[in-house]
């Protein structure tokens, strides 16, 4: 089979099962999956395979006293029955034959990843167009609100995946943290960022630089202001970590200074999003010429007057 078909907007997870040595290879394919607790299903893979969520190379539904045979290729798909719902929406603010960019809420995830599947942006959107062959071209964090870049077919994908990968796409993010009137800004900071202690942190190591980010200040209030941010270069967390290196921390951070850990589904809450916002793209279309400038519509709150109300569905 060349495409497994997309259920519900999600796309299939493919594995080809692996030899095994004389005497050692599972009698069926169902044994063989129930070792693989690595993969995060949700459901087991006897539920799977009796809702007809996996496919053999024809597409055809494997039953669950199907054999194992090394060397074939499965298609699966990922559900997770707990999952907690963003109760935010997302807009779609532009969209033509090759692109389709959407504003995405705080706490939405581009793609599925961990307990998200149904409730990640590119899952939503499959569901709301029917395009299966929606991608993203490139991403921000589930906590950070804003534009995300989308392309809608494989002809055409590699030529805008080419802008991010040449830095031909302007950038701007706005951010809300602390006031320094010591701070001289505009600046631009550089510094080498490498995976710290934690999986989930970065932090700024000695050497080269490898990341670099422009920041202005566009208004205070108080103790605090809002930031605008232009990153030069796209390693992973660079805002946060650039802005927390200068102690400047973005408000309603979980990560930075302090990483904080992952509340249980029943105790999310939505009150408090992290303070950063991808403002704005700019770039010159691959494929006809055409200056392309996106804005999100969606706005950043000062702390203590955050409106859920403008990210409601």
């Amino acid at each position: 089979m060349s495409r497994a078909p997309t259920i519900n907007g999600v796309s299939p997870s493919v594995m080809s099962l692996p030899p095994f040595e004389a005497g050692r290879q599972p009698t069926t394919l169902l044994s063989y999956l129930e070792l693989l607790a690595h993969i995060p299903l949700g459901q087991s893979w006897l539920l799977r395979m009796q809702s007809g969520l996996v496919l053999d190379e024809h597409g055809k539904p494997v039953p669950t006293s199907a054999p194992y045979l090394a060397g074939q290729r499965i298609y699966y798909y990922r559900h997770m029955p707990d999952e907690p719902h963003v109760p935010f929406t997302e807009t779609i603010i532009y969209q033509d034959a090759h692109l389709l960019v959407a504003d995405k809420p705080h706490f939405l995830p581009v793609s599925p990843t961990g307990r998200y599947v149904q409730e990640s942006l590119l899952v939503r959107l499959k569901r709301r167009t029917g395009l299966d062959d929606l991608v993203p071209i490139h991403r921000i964090d589930r906590d950070t609100a804003g534009l995300v870049l989308f392309s809608v077919q494989r002809s055409s994908r590699d030529a805008y995946a080419a802008l991010f990968r040449q830095r031909a796409v302007h950038k701007t993010y706005e951010a809300i943290a602390p006031y320094r009137a010591d701070l001289t800004l505009p600046r631009t900071h550089r510094s080498r960022l490498a995976a710290g202690a934690s999986f989930m942190q970065m932090c700024e190591v000695p050497g080269a630089p490898n990341s670099e980010t422009r920041i202005e200040l566009v208004e205070q209030m108080g103790a605090f202001a809002r930031y605008r941010l232009q990153p030069v270069t796209g390693k992973r967390h660079q805002l946060r970590v650039h802005m927390h290196a200068l102690g400047m921390p973005l408000c309603g951070d979980q990560i930075y200074p302090v990483m904080l850990p992952e509340p249980d589904v029943a105790a999310l809450d939505y009150s408090r999003p992290l303070q950063l916002l991808a403002k704005a793209l700019e770039f010159t279309d691959p494929i006809n010429g055409q200056a392309h400038t996106f804005g999100s519509q969606l706005c950043l709150a000062w702390p203590g007057l955050f409106n859920a109300s403008v990210y409601a569905i």
